[in-house]
């Protein structure tokens, strides 16, 4: 009976990510290569002993690959590398310090104007403390062509932004779609986990399915503005309690966050 309810909520979880999909011109034969990669994968990382990768037998078994398949695909998996941080991240990172540092804030507690260079607050250290290795002439010419920040003409620069905001045309938006839907899937997959040692992780939503469309609008403004004051909140906390970089790089460290998002179900499928 389990099964059936999974594969059932799978199912539907697909709809939406199979449509992304079509759009982009992805066949099932590359959605079907790619879903044996992430069967062998889990397989390997979740059900070994004393911490081991799983054996090529029990994956084939717990697959339902024949061990040909399952070999061949374990080989294209350690092949694999991780990619570096994309650019986006960091703008978003660089951003955030300008705007939630103190050391670049004024009085007032509002963004400072920046000189380029110096010791003390200026873009410079801005992005040494945020960039990462990423070249700061680099950055500083995409924030600016970004229209994140602009130049105030006395050699100074003023952001202009708190967000990057990201269109559909970008392909960083449908990366961030993945990071959004595995992490709100792991919360899940941690919750409904039958044999976890570790509490339920906070996980709910607020819907109703009986709104007068009238209001959507309404609605959507409300939560454009509740929902970015929030993560803001958020976001402060985080940025408050995270490593600094020049710290011991022993300390422990975790990822951690919350994600919001609008929920509307809406007839018009293509909008």
């Amino acid at each position: 009976m389990i099964k059936e309810q999974v594969l059932s909520a799978c199912r539907h979880l697909l709809g939406p990510i199979v449509r992304i999909l079509l759009r982009s011109g992805v066949p099932w034969a590359d959605f079907a290569e790619m879903s044996k990669e992430v069967y062998v994968d889990m397989a390997r990382r979740d059900y070994g002993l004393q911490g081991r990768p799983t054996n090529l037998a029990r994956v084939a078994m717990m697959t339902g690959l024949s061990r040909r398949e399952a070999g061949r695909v374990r080989k294209v998996l350690e092949h694999q590398t991780e990619p570096a941080a994309p650019a986006e991240d960091r703008i978003s990172r660089v951003l955030t310090g300008w705007h939630l540092d103190a050391d670049f804030l004024d009085a007032e507690g509002a963004p400072m104007v920046l000189p380029a260079e110096g010791t003390g607050p200026s873009v410079e250290q801005l992005l040494r403390r945020y960039a990462g290795d990423m070249p700061h002439g680099a950055m500083l010419k995409e924030l600016l062509q970004l229209g994140l920040v602009e130049a105030t003409g006395d050699g100074k620069f003023r952001v202009v932004a708190r967000d990057y905001v990201r269109t559909a045309q970008d392909p960083a938006i449908i990366r961030q779609m993945g990071i959004s839907l595995h992490d709100h899937a792991e919360t899940l997959a941690h919750n409904v986990n039958a044999e976890r040692t570790k509490p339920a992780r906070f996980e709910g939503m607020a819907s109703n399915a009986k709104v007068n469309r009238r209001y959507s609008r309404n609605f959507e403004h409300l939560i454009e503005e509740r929902g970015q004051a929030f993560l803001e909140e958020i976001d402060a906390w985080l940025s408050r309690h995270e490593v600094p970089v020049d710290h011991d790089s022993t300390t422990a460290q975790t990822r951690m966050g919350v994600g919001v998002y609008l929920i509307y179900d809406d007839d018009k499928k293509g909008s």
